[in-house]
């Protein structure tokens, strides 16, 4: 992989090379991949979308949205941190091609913004529902007649696919979606793979999949154009979605931990011995003896570790640069972390007393349902409609769907990935009111 092709700002629908150097030096076409995002409607379903932890009065909860922000902010400071230190290594991209160190951060900010764009309701167990409807049952019954590669796609829905699809699916008038640069999308993706084969390895790209096969032409496009292609025909993961996957562990592993101390359900003098421990090498003493509440002592520490972690992930990354070039690195940064048994026991603290409470069960329960009966009524409703035997509760189903959901194929992939991706669509709310009304 060469630098070169890596930062490509070109765009789907391009008739012709985009260059840095012809890019305005007020806003760069990274930049408006930012702004595409954010302003995108895909972005403010977010903010009705759990975390971790449901919804609380409290205000101290994060959503999706603001979660999504914070590994933002994380990701632009690795970026920039990363493009500074590459420029130094590599002065050619900056004399002959114009690259600056803030394009690093536009991007890896911008991929790190999107990143959880694809994700259902209920986190991970709304992503369990939709691989679980297919599995049995009526789900398993539709799926008749599609090839392996299909199948997979929806007995395994990934989020990450979804959220490439979103990022880049035609719609009628909308040829590209977002149409946000190459460089950007290869960011984004950290699992530049299909559902099949799944051969797991202990490589971290090869964990998940990328991408449905409904995308896989405009995937491969992408990986053509960044040099992402192996001599083995299979795909290296983008340089900078280390960063991008750097920043929502280090979001992750503190921000839901945070979460966990504001609500009480971990021990205040309990957890802030754990962050102590991850910087106690950094903390002003005087300063801290200071501050009397525990959001203050919490906030101090919590960015004294967010910027230890940030420092710690740019040297494994640029100690790691030319293996990472050659696609044999295989591992997540914060696994090489100075920081890891820190890291571990935070995370091993939060699934005891955070992922495993009764509160996120019964969250992830409640959603879980949800889905499976949204899934069984709009699947059913769609399957009849194309055969043409829709009966009078199929369509006031499908009356329920948006105009923007193109459904007039016979293709029954597309119809079910359309709607498996339309329900993944749907906030914590919308889920909840759909299951109600349709029960």
């Amino acid at each position: 992989m060469q630098w070169t092709q890596l930062l490509s700002l070109r765009r789907q629908g391009d008739k012709h090379k985009r260059l840095r150097s012809d890019q305005s030096h007020i806003r760069s076409g990274f930049e408006v991949d930012y702004d595409r995002v954010i302003f995108s409607s895909a972005f403010r379903h977010l903010q009705d979308k759990t975390q971790v932890i449901p919804f609380s009065k409290s205000g101290f909860v994060h959503t999706r949205l603001t979660h999504s922000l914070e590994v933002s902010v994380v990701g632009r400071s690795l970026g920039r941190a990363a493009g500074m230190a590459l420029l130094d290594r590599y002065p050619e991209l900056a004399q002959s091609h114009g690259y600056q160190a803030h394009d690093f951060g536009a991007i890896v900010a911008a991929a790190a913004l999107a990143h959880d764009i694809g994700n259902p309701p209920f986190g991970h167990s709304g992503e369990q529902a939709i691989g679980d409807f297919f599995k049995e049952g009526l789900g398993a019954s539709y799926c008749k007649g599609l090839t392996d590669l299909q199948k997979q796609d929806l007995q395994s829905f990934e989020g990450n696919a979804n959220g490439f699809k979103i990022l880049t699916q035609n719609r009628a008038g909308v040829p590209g979606g977002l149409r946000l640069s190459y460089a950007t999308l290869g960011a984004f993706t950290k699992y530049p793979k299909p559902s099949l084969p799944h051969r797991p390895t202990k490589k971290v790209s090869d964990k998940k999949f990328g991408y449905f096969q409904a995308q896989a032409p405009f995937f491969d496009e992408v990986a053509q154009e960044l040099g992402l292609i192996a001599s083995d025909k299979s795909c290296h993961r983008h340089p900078l979605a280390f960063l991008v996957e750097a920043a929502d562990d280090i979001c992750y592993t503190l921000i839901d931990f945070e979460d966990g101390i504001n609500l009480g359900w971990i021990a205040e003098e309990y957890a802030l011995e754990y962050l102590i421990k991850l910087v106690q090498h950094k903390i002003d003493i005087p300063k801290y003896n200071q501050l009397t509440t525990t959001a203050d002592r919490l906030a101090y520490l919590r960015a004294l570790s967010v910027g230890a972690l940030i420092e710690d992930a740019l040297r494994v990354f640029m100690e790691n640069e030319s293996e990472i070039l050659k696609g044999q690195f295989g591992q997540a940064l914060l696994d090489k972390s100075q920081y890891k048994a820190q890291i571990d026991d935070i995370i091993q603290l939060s699934v005891d007393k955070i992922y495993r409470s009764d509160e996120v069960i019964k969250k992830e329960f409640k959603g879980y349902k949800a889905i499976h009966h949204i899934l069984e009524v709009l699947t059913t409703a769609v399957v009849r409609q194309s055969k043409g035997t829709p009966n009078a509760l199929d369509r006031l189903a499908l009356q329920f769907l948006p105009e923007t959901l193109s459904l007039d194929s016979n293709d029954r992939y597309q119809q079910l990935l359309q709607i498996s991706c339309f329900v993944a669509g749907l906030t914590d709310g919308q889920a909840l009111a759909w299951h109600q009304k349709m029960s």
